[in-house]
C-alpha cells in the first residue's frame, strides 16, 4: 500500500513537514496549498527537496467552488485552474483535487456539472494533469460519494476521476459497500480519517475533531476493504484536520500517523479475510486484489500484568506506604538499585536507578505476553521506540518499547502459574516471611499529556491489542477530565488513560499530575482493616459521601458504619459490587485496593469525583 499524508495535518513549515514526513517513512505527501504559498521555497525548491527526501509529490490541493456556476464564474474558475495547473508543472505533480461547491449561488443542475466539469477535464488534459473530484460532506448540492461518482462518469475523461474520502463518506453514514461497483481507473485518489462519533455540524466536525486511523470509531477497515474490493492500487493518504496534532512536535506526530497507516493495512487486511473466509490473510490478499496489503506479526492480548515499576530517589515513603498495604519486601536486586515488593501475584519494582532529585513516578508497566519477541517485533514495526537494559550473565532479559508518555512497557514471558522467573535475581539469602495476602494488579491509571492522548489510544489499541472502550468524563474541581479505558477482552488487563490538565504536563521530562496502580484484594474489609493497624494514611472520605451513599442503595446499617469507619468507598450495577481504598500520594504516585464482587467490570466511576475533590483539597491545602 503506497502511504500518503497531506501536509495540513501536521505543525511547522512546509520544509519542517516534509522532513518529518521522509524520516517517518512515508512514501508521499499531499501539499496543503497554503502551506506552498506561505513558504520562502519555491516550487522548484519543493520539487527538489522531495526528491532529495524520497517523497512523491502526490496530490495539490484544494480547488474549491468550481461546479455549477454562472458563465461569468466558470471563466474566472478556468482562469484560476489554469494557473494552477501551471504551478503543478513547476512541482513536478500531476493530480489536483477539486471539491464539490459549497456556495449558496451555486446551480444545482447535473447536466451543468458535468458539463463544466468536462471542460476543466480538457483543460487539465492539455497540461497533463487528473482531476480528482471529491464530494464534500457538507457540499451544497453534491455531498454523496456515489452522487461525484456518477458526474464523472457522465463526464468520461480520461483526466477526470473521483476521490474517496473516508470522513466525508462515515461522517454522513453513507453505505460503502458500492465503492466495489466503481471503475478503479476513475479513482484517483483515497483520502482517510478517523473521528469520534459527535452530534455536531459536520464541518465543524470536520476542521477541528478528525483524527488518524484507530483514534476514533469510524469503521474505516471496511471502508478501506471495499476500496480494495473496487481494485484500487494507487495512494492512500491521511487529511487530518486536528487543533492538537497542528500544535504538538511535528515528527512525533508524524510517526503517529505513519503508525496509524500501518496499523489501517493490517485491519484492513484481516477485515478482507475475514468476509472472504480466509485463513491464510496474506496470501489470500495476494490472489485476490491488486493492492499489497501487509500485515504485521500476530499476537495475543495480554494474559495479565508481570508488575509495575516506581521509579524515585528517596524511596523512604513509597516503602513505607506498601508495607503497611502488606506488601512483602523480597529484596534488592543483586547487581542493580532496584528494590522488588511483592502480595501474591502483585509485584512492584522500586528502581532508584539515574533517579536523583526525582520524587516517586510511575515509570513502567510490565505485561505478560505469549512471545515478547514477536510482540517486540510487531511494536517495533508499528514505530515504537526500542527501550533497553543493561543486563549480565543469568539476567532476563525484557523486550521494552517506549509508550507515547514515556512509559516503559516490557514485555514479558507470562507463564501459567502467574510467576515470573526474573524474582530470583532479587533476596538472595533473605528469609523471606510466610506468604500473606493475596493480590494481582487489577487496573493501572496513567495520565496522559494532552499533545499524546489519541497517539496513546493508538499506541495500546496496535501494539498490545487492547480494546478502547467508551470514554467517560469525571467531574473534577479542575475541571472534567476525559478518561479512556483500554482493556483486554477478558478484563485481565485493564489499563486506564486519563487527560492530563494542560497546566500539569507542561513539563515533559518528568510527571507531575497523579497516577496510580490499583490491586485487587479478596477481602478489602480485612485488607483495610491489616493497613490501618500497621498506620496506613487513608485518603479521608467526607462524611456527606456515606450519607448519600446510603440514600442511594440503602446499606445494611452495620456495613454502612465499617465503610465509613475504614474510608472505603461502595458502588454497585447489575452484575455486582464493588470497594475500595486510596491512600495518601507519594510524588505523584497513590495506590488503590479494590474488591470485585460478582460481575461488576467497572471502576467505581460515581466515585471518582469525590477521589478528584478530597486529593485536590489535600494538595492546595495551606
Amino acid at each position: 500500500m503506497r502511504t500518503g499524508i497531506a501536509t495540513v495535518c501536521l505543525s511547522g513549515t512546509l520544509k519542517e513537514k516534509m522532513q518529518a514526513c521522509a524520516i517517518a517513512g512515508f512514501d508521499g505527501i499531499e501539499i496543503f496549498e497554503q502551506d506552498l504559498v506561505t513558504s520562502p521555497l519555491s516550487p522548484e525548491d519543493v520539487r527538489k527537496m522531495a526528491a532529495d527526501l524520497g517523497l512523491g509529490l502526490d496530490l495539490y490541493q484544494p480547488f474549491r467552488d468550481f461546479d455549477g456556476v454562472t458563465p461569468d464564474l466558470l471563466k474566472a474558475n478556468l482562469r484560476r485552474a489554469e494557473a494552477k495547473f501551471r504551478l503543478m508543472a513547476r512541482l513536478g505533480m500531476d493530480t489536483i483535487l477539486v471539491c464539490s461547491n459549497v456556495a449558496t449561488a451555486s446551480i444545482d443542475d447535473d447536466a451543468l456539472r458535468a458539463e463544466q466539469l468536462a471542460q476543466l477535464a480538457n483543460l487539465a488534459g492539455d497540461h497533463g494533469v487528473k482531476v480528482a473530484y471529491e464530494a464534500l460532506a457538507w457540499g451544497k448540492y453534491v455531498n454523496d460519494y456515489e452522487h461525484a461518482y456518477r458526474l464523472v462518469d457522465m463526464v468520461d475523461h480520461p483526466n477526470l476521476g473521483t476521490c474517496l474520502d473516508s470522513f466525508h463518506i462515515l461522517s454522513r453514514d453513507w453505505e460503502t459497500s458500492h465503492i466495489e461497483a466503481f471503475n478503479p481507473d476513475k479513482i484517483f485518489f483515497v483520502q482517510v480519517a478517523d473521528a469520534p462519533k459527535l452530534s455536531m455540524d459536520v464541518l465543524s466536525w470536520s476542521r477541528h475533531y478528525r483524527v488518524f486511523p484507530g483514534e476514533g470509531q469510524f469503521e474505516l477497515a471496511k471502508f478501506m476493504g471495499h476500496v480494495v474490493r473496487a481494485g484500487y492500487t494507487g495512494p492512500v493518504s491521511l487529511e487530518v484536520f486536528n487543533d492538537v496534532f497542528r500544535q504538538s512536535d511535528v515528527e512525533r506526530t508524524a510517526v503517529d500517523a505513519m503508525r496509524s497507516l500501518i496499523w489501517l493495512e493490517e485491519q484492513s487486511a484481516k477485515w478482507l479475510a475475514g468476509t472472504d473466509g480466509a485463513q491464510d490473510i496474506g496470501a489470500a490478499l495476494r490472489r485476490r486484489y491488486p493492492m499489497e496489503l501487509a500485515t504485521l506479526p500476530k499476537v495475543n492480548q495480554p494474559a495479565g500484568f508481570n508488575f509495575a515499576e516506581v521509579k524515585a530517589d528517596d524511596t523512604a515513603q513509597l516503602e513505607k506506604l506498601l508495607g503497611q498495604l502488606g506488601f512483602a519486601f523480597e529484596g534488592r536486586h543483586r547487581t542493580k538499585d532496584v528494590q522488588l515488593w511483592t502480595m501474591g501475584q502483585a509485584r512492584v519494582i522500586i528502581n532508584e536507578q539515574a533517579a536523583q532529585h526525582a520524587e516517586p513516578a510511575i515509570a513502567a508497566l510490565g505485561f505478560d505476553v505469549d512471545s515478547p519477541v514477536i510482540a517486540s517485533a510487531r511494536a517495533q514495526q508499528l514505530k515504537a521506540p526500542v527501550v533497553a537494559r543493561k543486563v549480565q550473565a543469568d539476567e532476563e532479559v525484557f523486550q521494552g518499547i517506549s509508550a507515547p508518555d514515556s512509559t516503559e512497557i516490557f514485555l514479558c514471558q507470562g507463564s501459567p502459574d502467574g510467576t515470573a522467573a526474573w524474582t530470583h535475581e532479587f533476596g538472595e539469602g533473605l528469609e523471606h516471611a510466610s506468604a500473606g495476602a493475596s493480590a494481582v494488579i487489577d487496573h493501572v491509571n496513567l495520565a496522559q499529556p494532552w499533545q499524546h492522548f489519541d497517539e496513546a489510544v493508538l499506541f495500546y489499541t496496535s501494539a498490545l491489542a487492547l480494546e478502547p472502550q467508551p470514554f467517560a468524563e469525571v467531574p473534577s474541581p479542575s475541571g472534567l477530565v476525559r478518561s479512556q479505558v483500554m482493556q483486554a477482552s477478558n478484563g485481565d488487563v485493564r489499563l486506564v488513560l486519563n487527560l492530563a490538565p494542560v497546566q500539569q504536563a507542561q513539563n515533559e521530562a518528568r510527571k507531575t499530575y497523579q497516577e496510580h496502580i490499583a490491586f485487587a484484594v479478596d477481602d478489602l474489609v480485612a485488607t483495610a482493616k491489616a493497613a490501618r493497624d500497621r498506620g496506613l494514611e487513608f485518603l479521608q472520605i467526607p462524611a456527606n459521601y456515606y450519607e448519600d451513599l446510603d440514600a442511594r442503595f440503602d446499606l445494611e446499617p452495620g456495613f454502612l458504619a465499617t465503610l465509613q469507619e475504614l474510608n472505603l468507598l461502595f458502588d454497585r450495577d447489575a452484575d455486582g459490587e464493588f470497594l475500595h481504598f486510596y491512600t495518601a500520594t507519594v510524588g505523584s504516585v497513590f495506590f488503590e485496593m479494590v474488591e470485585r464482587r460478582g460481575n461488576y467490570d467497572g471502576y467505581g466511576a460515581p466515585n471518582a469525583p469525590v477521589r478528584h475533590a478530597v486529593q485536590y483539597d489535600s494538595l492546595h491545602r495551606t
